[in-house]
Parts: structure tokens; C-alpha cells; sequence
């Protein structure tokens, strides 16, 4: 067994401090100093891909750059690494959509995944323009991907869907390969749409016993439509050579977050349509700074500033590896990490726990070993 790893592109700022954000509340501005240039990002790309991983999230909405724009320069500075590209139905046609994705394979080498975002915040989705309610969003996500992959399947897709309607929609060139659509959402309905499209289904880093709930009921709804998914899930990272650094870190972080900021983006939060967001609310009590290790080495303190993903893995680089080989053991397939600054957490990350990993059979480069020569490590230990 391989598990498969994927890094995080900032395209809403970085810094040594939490950049905060999404879920309808705006990126903290306090700590924001490193701007999200196509240079800098592109030194965390290479960073990733020669570190061993597969992929980059690239967020999506208005807190941050637009995630194709961005990973169409950035693949211009990396060789291997694929970008998993947030993006919201709601905002292109899906034939259009089809069209993108298949010039963004052709001119990158097959290096674009999907990450379908139906958008939990209605306030956020009437900015651009979208005026359905949150169920009605996830169904058109279903009727837009059923466009979508029969386009990818080289068909003429005709559609009077509920919310869509395309008529002798085709691509004059299919992507190859047929890009993968990741996707999450905890809602009864977010469940029924990636039971039947999609196939990578992600979740927030809750403890362990809730993530095995949710890998089964979804697990269960995709058999029902005679499919099987593989599952991921979004996490942070704090690893450092000893448990004691790990968490001075963490809690460097926390003396960094400023009461009124805390108050303001909880306060947001709380009005959250996701139910995803309301289950990471639930984890740190709605902005308690007491009992944020909500399971051995998984910090929800993240969670205290920033929207969506709110917990981290916080340990020796042996107590992150052991946590990821939980997490596996419920099925968890792929890693979508992330940590602040992104440039020096994927070496942290890199160096520290893979290598550990791979030592124990439970992951191995995709590129081959690189020579040491080929990492350069941007900062001293």
C-alpha cells in the first residue's frame, strides 16, 4: 500500500502565523506577509513535488486568487506536480468547464485534479451571482458533473435538467487523461452527490470514530449506485523532531491569534450553512482555547481563525506518522496537508514523516528517490 499525499498552494497569503479565511469570513489581514505571487507559490510547487508529493490544493473563492488562473502560471514553474483546483459549479457552464479542464491537460501533461466545491455560504454564492439555496446548489453539482463526465466520455450530451440545460454539447478533444473529481460535504444531499459522481470523497480532520462514520455512510451510498470511492481527508501539520517542539509551535500559534479576531471569525462561523463547518465549530467549542487536542496529537486550534479546514496533526514526526497510519487504517487513502509557512512545512513535512512511512511499506516516492543534492532546503533547522 501507497498512500498518496497532497500540499496546499496559499493563494490567499502566507506567513509564520494562521492566515485565516473562508466560509464567508475574510483572510485575516494580521501576519499576511508573504503575498501570493507566481514565484512564491512556485517555490512551495517545486518544493512538494520534489519532496514526493502528488498533488496541490488550490482553495477557491473570495478570499483568495482564482485557483485556475493560478495553477495554469504556477504548472508553468513545476514539472511533475498536479493541482487539485477548487472550483464552484455555480460560477462556469459545465460545458465550458469540460473545455478548461481538457486544455489544462493538454498543456500541463495531465496535471489537473478537481475539487468540486458546492459552496456553503449563501451569502458568499449571491456575490457572484447565484441565488439557489444550499439543497438546490448540490443538485445542480449533480446535473453539472453528469455534463461533465459525459463530455469527458467523448458523448453529446443533451441535458433539461431542474437547474442545467445544455443541448448538443460536445469537446472537439477529450482530456487524457480523464482528470479525477475529488469532492466533500457532510449534508444528506453532499452524500448523494459523490455517491454517484464523484471519485475521490474528502473530509475535515475529525477524530478518528467520526471519520470512520462518515467513510461508511458514504461508503454505503455508493454501493447502493454499484460504485466505489476512495477516501481522503484535509488536515494541517505541525511536525517537528520532538513532541515538545511540535506543540511549543502550536502554541506559538495560538499567542499569535488576537482575542477580537477569535470573537469575530467565530461569531461568522456560527452562521455557517455547512455542515461540515458545524461540526469543526463543534470541536473547539466555538472558541474555547482549553481542550483544543481533541485526540491524541489532532489540534483543532487552526479552527479558532480560519474557516473550513480547522485541525491539525501536532507531534513528533514518529506521532504524525502514527496518526496517519490510523487514519489509514479506517481507509483513508489520501492526505491533503497543509502548514504555516507552507514553504517550510512541506520540508518539515517531507523529510520528517514520509521517510518514516516509506520505512514502514506505507508510502514510496511517485517520481523515484531524488538525489540529496536535488533538495534544497530553504532554511536552517
Amino acid at each position: 500500500m501507497s498512500l498518496t499525499f497532497h500540499w496546499f498552494l496559499p493563494t490567499n497569503g502566507d506567513s509564520r502565523h494562521v492566515v485565516g479565511g473562508g466560509h464567508g469570513t475574510p483572510a485575516t489581514a494580521s501576519g499576511r506577509d508573504r503575498p501570493p505571487t507566481v514565484g512564491y507559490l512556485g517555490q512551495i510547487a517545486r518544493a512538494a513535488e520534489d519532496l514526493g508529493f502528488v498533488g496541490a490544493l488550490t482553495p477557491t473563492g473570495a478570499w483568495c486568487e482564482d485557483a485556475w488562473l493560478t495553477t495554469a502560471m504556477v504548472a508553468q514553474h513545476s514539472e511533475r506536480l498536479k493541482f487539485l483546483v477548487a472550483f464552484r459549479p455555480g460560477s462556469v457552464s459545465p460545458t465550458l468547464a469540460a473545455q478548461m479542464a481538457s486544455t489544462f491537460q493538454r498543456q500541463t501533461g495531465g496535471r489537473l485534479l478537481l475539487n468540486v466545491v458546492t459552496g456553503g455560504e449563501s451569502q458568499e454564492q449571491r456575490a457572484y451571482g447565484d441565488f439557489l439555496d444550499k439543497d438546490d446548489r448540490y443538485r445542480r453539482t449533480g446535473e453539472f458533473l453528469e455534463v461533465v463526465r459525459g463530455l469527458w466520455e467523448g458523448k453529446t450530451v443533451d441535458l433539461h435538467g431542474e437547474h442545467l440545460r445544455v443541448e448538443g454539447a460536445q469537446l472537439a478533444r477529450v482530456p487524457e487523461p480523464v482528470p479525477e473529481v475529488y469532492f466533500g460535504g457532510s449534508s444528506p444531499i453532499a452524500g448523494e452527490i459523490a455517491a454517484r459522481h464523484v471519485d475521490v470523497y474528502l473530509t475535515w480532520g475529525e477524530p478518528p470514530a467520526q471519520v470512520a462514520e462518515k467513510i461508511a455512510w458514504v461508503r454505503g451510498l455508493a454501493a447502493r449506485q454499484g460504485r466505489t470511492l476512495r477516501f481522503g481527508i484535509r488536515l494541517h501539520v505541525i511536525t517537528r523532531d520532538t513532541s515538545a517542539q511540535a506543540w511549543a509551535e502550536a502554541e506559538r500559534l495560538l499567542k499569535g491569534f488576537d482575542p477580537e479576531t477569535v470573537k469575530s471569525v467565530q461569531a461568522g462561523l456560527a452562521r455557517s450553512e455547512s455542515e461540515g463547518q458545524q461540526r469543526m465549530l463543534a470541536l473547539h467549542g466555538g472558541g474555547h482555547r482549553d481542550g483544543l487536542e481533541i485526540h491524541p496529537n489532532l489540534w483543532a486550534g487552526i479552527g479558532l481563525v480560519r474557516g473550513g479546514a480547522g485541525t491539525a496533526l501536532v507531534g513528533s514526526h514518529e506521532e504524525v506518522a502514527e496518526r496517519i497510519k490510523e487514519y489509514a487504517a479506517l481507509g483513508i487513502e489520501e492526505f491533503v496537508l497543509s502548514g504555516y509557512p507552507h514553504l517550510e512545512e512541506a520540508y518539515w513535512f517531507g523529510e520528517g514523516v514520509l521517510p518514516r512511512l516509506a520505512a514502514d511499506g506505507f508510502w514510496r516516492h511517485p517520481h523515484g528517490a531524488l538525489p540529496a543534492a536535488s533538495v534544497q532546503v530553504p532554511f536552517a533547522r
